[in-house]
C-alpha cells in the first residue's frame, strides 16, 4: 500500500488551490472526493511501499548468503568425490 502521505501531500496541494479560490462551493466534498478517488487509483496498481521493499531486499540478501554457502559446500563435496 502506498504512504499515506502521499495522499496528504495531494489533498493538501489540492486545498491549497481551493483556498484561492474561496468561490467554489462544497469544496471540503470535493476535496474528499479527490482523495477517495486518488486512492483508489492506487490501491489498484501493483506497488510497495519501502519498508516492503526493504524487507524483501534484506530476505533475498539472507538468501543468497545461504545460497553462496551451499554452493561452497556442494563444490568442497564434489571435489572430495573426484578424489576418491
Amino acid at each position: 500500500m502506498i504512504d499515506p502521505k502521499v495522499f496528504e501531500s495531494i489533498s493538501a496541494g489540492m486545498a491549497q488551490f481551493m483556498q484561492s479560490r474561496p468561490d467554489l462551493p462544497g469544496q471540503e466534498m470535493l476535496q474528499q472526493q479527490i482523495k477517495q478517488m486518488l486512492q483508489s487509483s492506487f490501491s489498484k496498481l501493483d506497488l510497495v511501499t519501502r519498508d516492503e521493499f526493504d524487507a524483501q531486499a534484506a530476505v533475498l540478501g539472507r538468501t543468497r548468503e545461504k545460497l553462496e554457502q551451499l554452493e561452497a559446500q556442494v563444490a568442497a563435496l564434489e571435489a572430495r568425490l573426484n578424489e576418491e
